[in-house]
Formats: C-alpha cells, sequence, structure tokens
C-alpha cells in the first residue's frame, strides 16, 4: 500500500494517469524542480517525492523504533509535517532536501519513543563508565551496523543512532532525551561496547 501525503491528507493507493512522456518528464526533476511543484499542490509532483525518500526514510524510522507498524506511523506522520512545512524549506542544493527530511523523521521517531517512555536509560550515579574503545563506527560496513544497532536496546540503539549515524553532539542528544550529556556518553560507551560483543559474536572483523 502506498501512502503519501498532500496538502496534510493522506491519500492511499492514488494513482495518477497520465502519458508516458509525461511521467518519464517528471522523473527526471532534482528535487527543487519538485519542491516548486509540491508548493504549488501538484499531486503528481507529491507523489513522486515521496516515493523517492520513502523508503530510506522508512528504514531511518525503523532503526529507532524497531517495529514495523511504528515505523510505518512515524513515516507517514512526518510526511505530513515535510508537506505541511515545506513552504519553510530554504533549498541549498546539494543534499539539503533529504537532510531536512531526515530531521523531521528523527524528531517524530524521539517523539514516539518519549511518549512511550521507552528508552530505558540508566541514571547518571549508576552509569558505568567504559573508557577504550577497539574499534571505529565508520569502519564498519552500514549493513553491518544496521544489523547490529537493531539488537541494542532502546535506550542504547538511540544515543548510537543520534551521535554515531545522525552526527549529533552529546548536548544535543541530552536536550532530545531530556538527560544529562555525561549520561549520554556513558549510553555510547555501553552501545559501543555491546557492538563490539555482537561484532566478535557474528564473526564479523573489523579494523581499528
Amino acid at each position: 500500500m502506498k501512502i503519501f501525503p498532500i496538502s496534510g491528507n493522506l491519500i492511499l493507493n492514488t494513482h495518477i494517469h497520465k502519458n508516458k512522456n509525461a511521467i518519464e518528464t517528471r522523473l527526471l526533476l532534482d528535487d527543487q524542480q519538485l519542491i516548486t511543484c509540491c508548493r504549488k499542490n501538484d499531486s503528481e509532483a507529491q507523489k513522486l517525492l515521496y516515493e523517492k525518500y520513502a523508503p530510506k526514510m522508512l528504514r531511518l524510522c525503523f532503526r529507532y523504533t524497531k517495529n514495523e507498524l511504528d515505523a510505518e506511523e512515524v513515516l507517514i506522520s512526518g510526511f505530513v509535517k515535510v508537506f505541511q512545512h515545506l513552504d519553510k524549506f530554504e533549498y541549498r542544493g546539494g543534499k539539503s532536501f533529504e537532510g531536512w527530511v531526515k530531521r523531521i523523521m528523527v524528531n517524530e521517531s524521539l517523539m514516539l519513543l518519549r511518549k512511550r517512555n521507552n528508552f530505558n536509560l540508566v541514571a547518571e550515579s549508576n552509569a558505568e563508565q567504559i573508557e577504550a574503545q577497539t574499534y571505529t563506527d565508520s569502519n564498519l560496513a552500514a549493513e553491518e551496523i544496521y544489523a547490529l544497532v537493531l539488537k541494542l536496546p532502546t535506550g542504547y540503539r538511540t544515543v548510537f543512532n543520534l551521535y554515531a549515524i545522525e552526527g549529533y553532539s552529546h548536548k544535543e542528544i541530552a536536550e532530545q532525551l531530556n538527560i544529562s550529556i555525561n549520561t549520554s556518553k556513558s549510553q555510547l560507551s555501553k552501545a559501543r561496547a555491546m557492538l563490539k560483543k555482537l561484532l566478535i559474536k557474528n564473526g564479523i572483523h573489523h579494523e581499528r
């Protein structure tokens, strides 16, 4: 089932019948051109923009929620906001639009997790600091990271996602999750330590 929001409303299983040449021309439009068309409530452009980014964003949402239904829920609510606030977006070339959409999806994912009190973050006073790290996140293949991150507890997974993959600072993570900076650092250390054990358990080799 294809779901995409148009002007704040969800349209299900929409089929747009255009001649072949017109469709092929639309497929060649870049983000800036698609955004311009979407701002004019062009339903076909909205559909194309959604279909271009939905698979990647669904994968991102699942990396946080670890549940298909929750990931789809976050994806839908995220795209509703994308189209509602498209007029406020300032296109700066490159992957600026993709980055903007990602931030919305991350925020929607965190909102769902916060609502369910599902972080299981340890208190700072009980946080065990793990000093040494024996691998660098960037040395792992993307698919290896994705599969292993899904095995982490919610708190570890959330902090690792935000810091190692999304590029948030510990200060930003602390603000997002309403925890201390030290707790964020501790959760990241614990996540990395667990990932190391998972790497060894699964026989995955990595560079130091």
